[in-house]
């Protein structure tokens, strides 16, 4: 018996530390790309092109005083930030009482809120030139002007980041907000308060993982996305995604300044998953524990 015992402590161990090892394995695969990134932005130009690659190095500023200084990088990561919380504010405002409507009142029995995410099925590409003419005519007069939304403008972008990303938001805080008894928002109602302040007061805060959790896909899909910004803006209003892809010139790639600037521009995303970590993880199993 003590054999048998010790036999399956023994077993249990071996796949423990076998489970860590795969674990550790994992970590290190997702880690390299991003490591390897780092380390390239503080790399001579000789070390970075060196075959076999240079793992010890004297590190250098250079890259990044050219990202910051001669590509003038710091200004589209403000374009960017502008963009990305522009666009995430109206989402979230815009798409929480249209989800919260269609969870309450459910008008068309489903079939609105199914024609609400065909429109997040289409290709991006498909409606990127229609835009394109959309907002080119629209800088052209004194409204389009005054709110910013001809091209190479801060607002075409947001407008056309809340119009692709409004239907995902929609049907991903629907789900939120039907998790939240109706009964709460019945006492609210039945002590006083109007439908807007059981709204406000009742839905918002029991829901509100699951709008943090949209807010930060939302957020992250704006501070990404390429096609939209490559093709709505020149200089003006560039975000970080096009502005990288800029280091490609007709010499060659500045391997260098394009590693220091996609450095910069993760950080943000890191630090914000970081922060709202625990939003993330009680957004995603919201609902799945009664």
């Amino acid at each position: 018996m003590t054999t048998r015992i010790g036999a399956s402590t023994t077993r249990t161990r071996v796949l423990e530390s076998l489970r860590y090892v795969a674990i550790a394995v994992l970590i290190a695969i997702f880690l390299l790309p991003i490591v390897w990134m780092i380390a390239t932005s503080f790399k001579q130009p000789t070390d970075i092109l060196a075959r076999p690659p240079v793992i010890f190095f004297t590190p250098t500023f250079e890259n990044y005083r050219f990202a910051f200084g001669e590509a003038d990088f710091g200004r589209f990561i403000v374009n960017t930030v502008v963009v990305a919380l522009g666009s995430t504010t109206i989402v979230v405002i815009v798409g929480s009482l249209a989800a919260y409507s269609f969870a309450r009142f459910n008008p068309g029995n489903g079939n609105f809120m199914f024609f609400i995410l065909t429109t997040r099925m289409m290709p991006a590409i498909a409606v990127i030139i229609p835009l394109f003419v959309i907002f080119r005519d629209l800088g052209k007069t004194s409204i389009g002007d005054t709110l910013l939304l001809g091209l190479d403008q801060p607002g075409a972008l947001i407008v056309a980041h809340t119009v692709f990303n409004l239907p995902f938001a929609i049907w991903l805080m629907h789900s939120f907000f039907q998790d939240v008894p109706r009964s709460l928002e019945q006492a609210a109602l039945v002590d006083g308060s109007s439908r807007i302040k059981a709204f406000f007061r009742v839905a918002i805060p029991l829901a509100s993982p699951g709008i943090a959790v949209t807010a930060i896909f939302s957020f992250f899909f704006s501070w990404n996305e390429f096609l939209f910004a490559n093709v709505l803006t020149r200089d003006a209003a560039k975000t970080i995604t096009v502005a990288v892809s800029g280091f490609q010139t007709q010499q060659g790639i500045l391997w260098g300044p394009m590693a220091a600037a996609a450095t910069v521009a993760v950080i943000p995303t890191l630090i914000f998953v970081l922060v709202l970590q625990r939003f993330i993880v009680r957004g995603l199993t919201m609902g799945a524990i009664k």
